[in-house]
């Protein structure tokens, strides 16, 4: 599938339209996917001493799943997403990732360290958010 402008413009806009889940609930970073299709996701984040990021979380559609258990540690979080069928939600902050199932520290020298590189895009869960929850919708649900 082709992405055009439009969809990207509407999917990012989609993506960054986090909720945040009641007092009473677990503290949990999670992923929906309100698409129909089956999606596969990368998160990166700082650890407190450098950048990791990881992935895929393979998500069904009208699926949510927990990404990261407990409290946020951080206030930014970055995500990577792509379709079954060739649609991605992407942004411009650069990390390292690769085909099959991962964990990578750092972010720079990826190509150098056998890795590829994609962009992921940001979202600000705020300085005193304990949980996170991050909706991805398609351009046709979004209009």
């Amino acid at each position: 599938m082709i992405i055009t402008a439009r969809r990207l413009t509407a999917a990012c806009a989609a993506l960054v339209s986090a909720c945040l889940l009641s007092g009473a609930a677990r503290a949990d970073f999670r992923m929906c996917n309100n698409t129909g299709a089956k999606v596969s996701v990368a998160l990166a984040y700082t650890n407190g001493t450098g950048w990791v990021s990881e992935g895929w979380w393979n998500i069904k559609p009208s699926a949510c799943e927990t990404l990261l258990r407990g409290p946020l540690a951080a206030e930014f979080y970055y995500v990577y997403a792509i379709d079954e069928h060739g649609g991605e939600w992407k942004g411009k902050a650069f990390m390292c990732t690769r085909d099959r199932e991962f964990r990578i520290d750092g972010r720079e020298d990826c190509f150098v360290r056998g890795f590829d590189r994609s962009g992921f895009f940001e979202v600000d869960t705020g300085k005193d958010a304990k949980n996170w929850t991050v909706q991805l919708t398609d351009s046709s649900q979004t209009r």
